[in-house]
């Protein structure tokens, strides 16, 4: 049974990183244009260039969507990941220890499940994947042949 699961792993991050670039990409799209409610559930948006709110909202929209694409996973999940903690410590910690008790539980688990990808990649399904196979693949058919020394 763990022979069937460990085949399945990488489709199984690859979805799990499709979904959360997913998620986390509408964040960032309901803050900067007020699609799907914005940022107050009526529409609102972050004020262009306010720290942190802006700034954070354009990770979220560029990071995440990276992410989903599977494109330099690794990089943009460690900057997400990174602005996921700063949002936790700043702003939500503050009000109380407990993500439960200061609405953090976003930010918190957004923080480690990017922490996760910049450990395994992207998984199956990746423009990282396809990338380096063609780089490989290039490289092998770029590769000079080694000639045979002949015999004196």
């Amino acid at each position: 049974m763990s022979g069937r699961l460990n085949s399945a792993q990488p489709y199984a991050l690859g979805l799990f990183r499709i979904v959360v670039g997913l998620l986390f990409a509408c964040h960032g799209a309901a803050a900067l244009f007020g699609v799907l409610g914005g940022t107050d559930g009526s529409g609102g948006t972050a004020e262009t260039g306010a720290w942190p709110h802006w700034y954070a909202a354009v990770i979220e929209l560029v990071g995440g969507s990276l992410v989903l694409l599977g494109l330099g996973t690794r990089a943009a999940a460690f900057i997400s990941s990174g602005a996921m903690a700063y949002a936790y410590f700043s702003v939500h910690q503050p009000e109380a220890l407990w993500p439960l008790q200061n609405s953090g539980e976003g930010a918190a688990m957004y923080c480690w499940a990017m922490f996760l990808l910049v450990f395994t990649g992207s998984g199956a399904f990746g423009l990282d994947r396809l990338f380096t196979r063609r780089t490989r693949a290039q490289a092998v058919q770029s590769k000079p042949t080694e000639q045979s020394p002949v015999a004196a």
